[in-house]
């Protein structure tokens, strides 16, 4: 006699308790990617088109850090930071295994890291800003230069991340997108190197700031296709 086994091959993929699966997870991480540059660019702009004293040509939005509403820009900073961390996440699940699969997302998240670590490490008044301050770079404090040094190391890593990331869809013959990312990295390290070396100049000022859109559109942009290449 025989018998037949009526044991049947379980094909679907895992889920959790809830119902998702792995992907729905990464999927999920992905999106603050796309979440964190739009909510980082609308609070700055919102206070520094309405904070008095605060000008949009001279002043860095790390300046907002300073005055009685600075804790708004500080945890703008975190909010923004910790969102990062979490997409480095999803980007290490979808790209695991893979070319850039181990450097991309930890140059992402220390970038995230340095952005929490710049509102703990305030920035000091400057320029004029808040009211009252004396026109100029200002007395430069411990929490100050360990503020830029933060704002540096996060700034080389995300920089590093645009070309790990431009070979990797190189390979993939995503070439727009490559192209994208090599100028987005360059683009922001040459922003942060113009800021640096000349504090209160308006050109430098906003060629940075448009150089900190740039690579927050960047990362949403990366975000997307990352999200949309993952099999359901």
């Amino acid at each position: 006699m025989t018998t037949t086994d009526h044991r049947s091959t379980n094909t679907t993929p895992a889920t959790c308790d809830d119902g998702w699966t792995p992907t729905h997870v990464t999927r999920s991480l992905l999106g603050w990617g796309i979440v964190a540059g739009p909510f980082y660019v609308v609070v700055s702009l919102a206070q520094a088109l309405t904070r008095d004293g605060f000008d949009l040509t001279r002043h860095q939005w790390s300046l907002l850090e300073n005055g009685d509403l600075g804790w708004v820009q500080v945890a703008n900073f975190v909010l923004t930071g910790l969102m990062v961390v979490a997409y480095a996440v999803g980007l290490g699940r979808a790209l695991a295994g893979g070319p850039g699969g181990r450097w991309a997302p930890v140059l992402t998240a220390a970038f995230g890291g340095c952005l929490v670590a710049a509102a703990v490490l305030r920035a000091d008044p400057a320029l004029g800003f808040p009211v009252g301050t004396p026109d100029g770079p200002g007395q430069v404090s411990t929490h100050g230069i360990l503020h830029f040094a933060a704002a540096g190391v996060g700034f080389v890593a995300i920089a590093a991340s645009c070309f790990v990331l431009a070979r990797r869809f190189s390979g993939e013959g995503s070439r727009r997108l490559a192209r994208f990312s090599r100028l987005t990295g360059v683009v922001f390290l040459g922003g942060f190197l113009c800021v640096a070396s000349g504090a209160g100049s308006v050109a430098a000022n906003l060629v940075f700031t448009g150089a900190v859109v740039l690579v927050f559109a960047w990362l949403a942009v990366v975000a997307v296709h990352v999200y949309g290449s993952l099999a359901d």
